[in-house]
């Protein structure tokens, strides 16, 4: 009966998504406009500025991950400080939700691509179907402490499952920890990253604002990494 529950969850995630976005609004609604950034960061400023410094973002729990801990609340800033949510912003039907980074420093609008977020929800379904049953999930082998590659056919995939990646369009993996929670493997970015800006990092140093650095994107669903010998690792907790 539990199986049944997931299964029907599953397939009911899978028509909102297909209601949410409409065919006819993706297109305009998944480009990430860099006027709409800046206006956000515009509304975002004056807003910090006649509010003695409060930032307009969702609450959010201590422990969410850094790079989802500041969704910007576009409630607090429509319309006095800009008309509404940008197009495409998650509020208005598109695909990206509006984030802050650096906030105790300098406050800057970055995006997530919540696709993202749907990918890693369908496959950690199937995942929990799967431990229903067999109590582990299906490790195929061990990448970095704590840090492992699934067994994606064991789960029903005839492909191994990716996400494409903001940064270099590239297919990202997905990668789960000790805890049995789905995070996108952004190496690929990163090992480019560092070519391009060899010797800027230490070991041990997280290594991932690299890739938002010059991106409207953050590294979203993230484990932390540093550099070994110039090559992206996965930073030892």
């Amino acid at each position: 009966m539990k199986k049944v529950h997931i299964i029907l969850i599953f397939c009911c995630m899978s028509l909102l998504t297909g209601c949410l976005y409409p065919k006819e609004n993706m297109k305009q609604n998944a480009i990430p406009y860099e006027d709409q950034i800046q206006v956000v960061q515009k509304a975002v400023a004056t807003f910090k500025e006649q509010n003695d410094g409060i930032l307009p973002i969702k609450t959010r729990d201590m422990n969410t991950p850094i790079y989802q801990k500041y969704p910007i609340d576009f409630q607090k800033i429509a319309p006095r400080y800009i008309q509404e949510a940008p197009g495409n912003a998650y509020e208005s039907g598109g695909v990206y939700q509006y984030v802050l980074i650096d906030v105790e420093t300098n406050p800057t609008v970055k995006l997530i691509d919540v696709r993202m977020a749907e990918q890693i929800q369908q496959l950690s379904l199937k995942l929990r179907m799967y431990r229903d049953e067999h109590q582990y999930p299906p490790f195929k082998k061990v990448i970095s402490d704590g840090v492992y590659e699934l067994d994606f056919k064991k789960l029903g995939y005839k492909d191994v499952p990716q996400v494409i990646s903001p940064y270099s369009g590239k297919g990202l993996p997905f990668v789960i920890n000790e805890k049995g929670e789905i995070y996108v493997d952004y190496r690929i970015d990163l090992y480019e990253a560092l070519k391009k800006n060899e010797g800027q990092f230490k070991e041990g140093e997280d290594i991932r604002n690299i890739l938002s650095k010059d991106s409207p994107f953050v590294p979203a669903y993230s484990l932390p990494y540093t550099v070994e010998n110039g090559e992206p690792i996965f930073l030892k907790s």
